[in-house]
């Protein structure tokens, strides 16, 4: 299949992000990395350049490879000016759910710090005396979000609904339908977000998020004879 014009163009920015943040980890994590809004960090284009920035090797193969295998027959389907769209609504929906559960995770600090206490620690954590349960707040919000995840689930999705009966073949050995494997990784996804494990840094609800944003986006396409 041929590399269609909206997926290549995508393949080589996120490329680019990625060479530039092997150079310049720091600025570029703490510029165009998705912090949590509040802090002394987040920028409002963060929403938008957090999909191009991803935190290794391993991160950025396993969405391009999605986007290589799945984008070009999605943006043939759709046409490149509503793929590209699909793939940025998708991603900004991620990242709106995403933020939403952590705020959250959050109300118990809010609740027990105060509104002013939480929020100006968030503004300048540096002016308060560091606490346990202070720390466990650094911890939680200053945890930056990054990576095309988001938009991925939502391309997945896409396939699903679009091509549900052309076979996948996981690990390049077991075939499935599309809207079989679609199905079982939005339970899967679903089910490790509710686990909430410790240690675990995958953002699972931005995963949701970007399917969730796809399939209404989708049916209001579809209910309006736009694919």
């Amino acid at each position: 299949m041929r590399l269609t014009e909206v997926v290549k163009n995508l393949l080589i920015i996120n490329g680019i992000f990625f060479l530039a943040t092997l150079s310049f980890q720091d600025f570029m994590v703490e510029k165009f990395a998705l912090w949590f809004p509040g802090t002394e960090y987040f920028m409002i284009h963060q929403l938008v350049t957090h999909m191009f920035m991803h935190g290794g090797f391993g991160h950025i193969f396993g969405n391009m490879f999605a986007l290589f295998i799945f984008g070009p027959m999605l943006e043939m389907r759709m046409g490149s000016k509503r793929f590209l769209t699909y793939y940025m609504i998708t991603g900004l929906g991620a990242a709106s759910l995403h933020l939403g559960v952590k705020y959250i995770e959050l109300m118990p600090f809010i609740n027990s710090l105060g509104a002013d206490t939480f929020w100006g620690f968030l503004h300048n954590p540096n002016n308060y005396q560091q606490t346990a349960q202070l720390v466990d707040l650094y911890q939680t919000v200053y945890s930056p979000t990054l990576g095309a995840s988001g938009a991925i689930f939502g391309i997945l999705l896409a396939f699903g609904m679009l091509f549900p009966n052309v076979t996948i073949y996981l690990y390049f050995a077991l075939p499935i339908k599309a809207k079989h494997f679609v199905m079982l990784y939005g339970a899967f996804e679903l089910y490790m977000g509710l686990q909430n494990h410790p240690g675990d840094n995958v953002a699972h609800f931005a995963h949701l998020g970007g399917m969730l944003f796809g399939f209404f986006l989708l049916r209001t396409w579809r209910r309006n004879n736009l694919l």
